[in-house]
């Protein structure tokens, strides 16, 4: 069984889909209807930087799940594939899940392209700049950083964000709490915690604003049947039914990514091959959760034809 994933925030880099518009018309017309849908010309952006206006969260949410729609694109109109006859699930990270459901035919392009500009907006005004931080931890796994977010926390919030793989957790909260459990990791045998370049802590409680935002937009433009299913970002559990996708999208701005449980649980379910459209971000994280599996990352020309002649 196989299944397609997307990759989340960090994935973004000046020059993304360019090499792919530029041999492609497929890819051209997604880049050109997502800068239609946003009003703002993000495929600019996305080829030619500034860096600082692609790593704004309200630009680099929607131009990772540009680029990687223009990867499926391309291969379904030039690889002759079908996303619902090769796929049995689809998964993505935090942002990734929304570009999993436009795959997944649950939203249209421009309505992801939408939701996730403004999911950027919200996130980033939920919280004032530098009140909010995220830092990786790397050695460690659930238990170590769940024991150390506690230990840092002293009355803030500093939580579990994305359970990435067994050896890398981001904690995300106060800025306070961050650097404290940033300064602690070796009591935790935990090798290294690292700031991230964030501009908001994301999946986190100080994020209920944007929560609160999401279901309001979501209840304008609610998804609808998905041809193939998800496995979901804060239950790591196969979902299909639209309105409890709507639901766990909303939970998902506060809750935790629970990727490593949601790779044992697609495998665990069948899966042993997964396909990462547009990033190389996932493989290794998939590699470091589950044995016995087969990870391709797919990104640019080369990648896709290589795909569709595998598929």
């Amino acid at each position: 069984m196989r299944a397609f994933v997307f990759p989340g925030q960090g994935s973004q880099k000046v020059g993304m889909g360019a090499d792919l518009a530029a041999a492609s018309a497929a890819a051209r017309a997604v880049f050109e209807e997502v800068d239609d849908a946003l009003g703002q010309k993000l495929s600019a952006i996305m080829r030619e930087g500034p860096e600082d206006a692609l790593t704004l969260t309200e630009n680099a949410q929607p131009a990772i799940m540009a680029n990687a729609i223009a990867v499926l694109r391309v291969l379904e109109q030039e690889g002759g594939i079908t996303l619902a006859d090769k796929a049995d699930f689809v998964a993505g990270h935090s942002l990734g899940e929304y570009t999993a459901l436009c795959a997944a035919g649950a939203f249209s392009l421009a309505d992801t392209a939408r939701l996730l500009k403004l999911r950027g907006q919200a996130m980033q005004a939920a919280v004032p700049v530098g009140v909010g931080a995220m830092c990786a931890l790397l050695g460690a796994d659930i238990d170590k950083a769940q024991k150390l977010a506690e230990a840092a926390a002293e009355g803030e919030v500093c939580t579990v964000a994305n359970d990435n793989d067994p050896t890398q957790v981001v904690l995300s909260g106060h800025k306070g709490a961050i650097d404290r459990a940033i300064a602690m990791v070796k009591d935790f045998e935990i090798k290294r915690g690292i700031a991230l370049p964030v501009s908001a802590p994301f999946h986190c409680p100080l994020m209920q604003p944007a929560a609160d935002a999401m279901a309001e937009a979501l209840g304008q433009t609610s998804p609808g049947a998905l041809r193939v299913p998800l496995f979901a970002n804060v239950t790591a559990a196969v979902v299909s039914d639209p309105a409890e996708v709507q639901r766990l999208l909303v939970e998902q701005v506060c809750g935790r990514v629970r990727w490593r449980e949601s790779v044992i649980a697609m495998q665990a379910a069948g899966v042993d091959t997964f396909v990462e459209l547009g990033g190389k971000v996932l493989g290794p994280m998939i590699g470091r959760s589950v044995n016995d599996v087969t990870v391709t990352s797919v990104v640019g020309m080369a990648d896709i034809e290589t795909l569709a002649k595998e598929l």
